[in-house]
């Protein structure tokens, strides 16, 4: 049989899936993906509302990303970088803090900024230097402990641990009590050090756009949600049937695979909320935090202090809250309103758009960096990718798809040879 009469089928079209997708062609086959939704991107996703652009969920694309830097042109993206810092709102100042060897600009606002004390800035430094030291593989492979506790053990003080690393990673991490492994945190900590957080010109969901692009012998089926998964047939809705000769579960799978059930991911869910302001309270490209844990908002972001490739009349807010309470829509909204005007001074801000994220990063155990490919591999036709083979990462997910497809190549080959 041609490799391109093979009966390949990836289900999700999510950052994970079209790199399955991508090295399926490479190595000469024609998949087939089947995405339940209208388009190609999973969680990475971009709507225009109201002259916006707007991302679902403040997600941002990391540079050093190894399985980033292999399969995505970051030129045609047109970047557009945030600066390495943060703005944070404490006593009703904004004071700005951020890695002066990397942007010089930072460096008297980062000394007298009154956020943590010398020693804690020392420490910092000692970290990085530590992190640039230290490979991935070795992260990954050190003892687990939560990250706060790391944070406690390398000598931060509770200031530094409050103002700072609490609602920076919380934001990243979906979770405020910095429960999550260390190895998440030297992992994250190391590539923010390495290269430079970034968004597309055109949001993010020009990432999942180019890769689609880039396929040319993959064919899709949106809007259909498969049921079930068995060796050599999928199910889709109520009793459509296709057969399958190798089927890669790039989302979440154990709903569709019944061997599965037992082995649920947890996940973590986050409301990003949009909002219109006149001015911008932050002039520069950075986080805002606010360093309390009496508030609903976790992180602030201007999106219009980076170029977008859709110009606004206005300036476009995003507002991470990673623990809603549950909240209606209503009241969320307006004590967001009332913690923007109380902590940073932004006093009129029109709201735009809510977006309730229940799946937004797993919440995951044991974490890794690599896999073989026969580790995705769940019986002769059935092979598993997606971030939650790994870690909750834009690299795991991209990692976890090339592994799955090379699997895939693989076990044709030992069948045909």
């Amino acid at each position: 049989m041609d490799n391109k009469d093979m009966k390949i089928h990836i289900i999700g079209a999510g950052i994970s899936g079209l790199i399955a997708a991508t090295v399926l062609e490479r190595n000469g086959f024609s998949p087939v993906i089947i995405e339940a939704t209208d388009r190609a991107g999973g969680r990475v996703k971009t709507d225009i509302v109201d002259g916006y652009q707007l991302d679902h969920g403040f997600q941002v694309l990391l540079t050093a990303y190894p399985a980033a830097q292999k399969y995505i042109n970051f030129e045609s993206l047109d970047l557009q970088k945030f600066l390495p810092g943060a703005s944070i709102f404490k006593n009703g100042k904004q004071l700005i803090i951020g890695d002066p060897f990397r942007h010089i600009s930072l460096l008297f606002s980062t000394l007298f900024s009154g956020i943590g004390t010398f020693s804690d800035k020392f420490k910092i430094l000692k970290l990085n230097m530590r992190l640039k030291k230290k490979t991935l593989e070795t992260i990954f492979s050190e003892k687990e402990q939560s990250t706060l506790s790391y944070l406690k053990s390398f000598g931060f003080s509770n200031q530094m641990i409050t103002d700072f690393f609490m609602p920076f990673f919380s934001g990243i991490f979906l979770e405020n009590k910095l429960e999550t492994s260390s190895r998440m945190f030297e992992f994250v900590y190391k590539m923010f050090g390495e290269g430079n957080a970034a968004l597309p010109k055109a949001g993010i969901e020009a990432i999942p756009k180019q890769l689609l692009q880039n396929l040319k012998n993959t064919s899709f089926i949106f809007n259909s949600k498969v049921s079930s998964v068995k060796e050599g047939e999928i199910i889709i809705g109520d009793s459509s049937r296709l057969e399958s000769q190798y089927t890669i579960v790039a989302t979440e799978a154990n709903s569709l695979i019944p061997n599965l059930k037992n082995q649920s991911t947890e996940w973590k869910s986050c409301e990003t909320l949009y909002f219109e302001t006149e001015s911008r309270i932050i002039k520069k490209p950075l986080i805002g935090l606010i360093p309390n844990k009496e508030t609903l908002i976790n992180n602030i972001f201007y999106h219009t202090s980076l170029e977008t490739a859709i110009k606004p009349s206005k300036e476009l807010l995003s507002v991470t809250v990673v623990d809603a309470q549950n909240l209606s829509s209503e009241l969320l909204i307006e004590h967001v309103k009332k913690e923007l005007k109380e902590h940073c001074g932004i006093d009129s801000c029109k709201f735009v758009k809510q977006y309730s994220i229940p799946m937004a990063l797993p919440s995951l155990k044991g974490l890794q960096y690599e896999m073989l490919p026969s580790e995705t591999r769940l019986t002769d036709s059935l092979f598993l990718a997606g971030d939650t083979q790994l870690n909750g990462s834009l690299n795991a997910a991209m990692i976890s798809g090339e592994r799955a497809a090379l699997a895939v190549v693989d076990s044709i080959a030992s069948v045909t040879s």
